[in-house]
């Protein structure tokens, strides 16, 4: 069985975003997710999804038929307007410093913050 990406708890709240974007409650519709998700994340052709997600084509067929009726925009956009704070990962990319505030002005080449994080070893 391949590794799934969902929890329990993240499926139950994806379903029922499923549900309300009019994506019909099929019995293998978890697994159905499951293996477009699982593809999205390791970059594989369809043909080379675990036999564990189903018929390969069939998952295919259903992406691609999601994404032409708008579905998985919609289903995107609920998912950005109600985020899960439990993960919040900031960027250095995003919160640049200035030179001098890394000690460049002191002649001490030990970054503030590292030196701060070793207890000023």
């Amino acid at each position: 069985m391949p590794r799934l990406l969902l929890s329990d708890e993240h499926w139950l709240k994806l379903r029922e975003i499923l549900l309300h974007k009019n994506i019909y409650n099929k019995r293998d519709l978890q697994m159905t997710v499951e293996g477009m998700l699982y593809r999205m994340r390791t970059g594989c052709p369809w043909r080379d999804l675990p036999e564990a997600f189903g018929n390969w084509n069939k998952i295919c067929k259903r992406f691609n038929a999601w994404s032409a009726a708008g579905k998985w925009l919609k289903v995107f956009k609920v998912l950005v307007s109600e985020p899960d704070m439990k993960w919040v990962f900031i960027d250095g990319s995003y919160a640049k410093a200035h030179q001098h505030s890394a000690g460049a002005a002191s002649g001490n080449d030990k970054s503030g913050l590292i030196y701060c994080l070793l207890g000023g070893l």
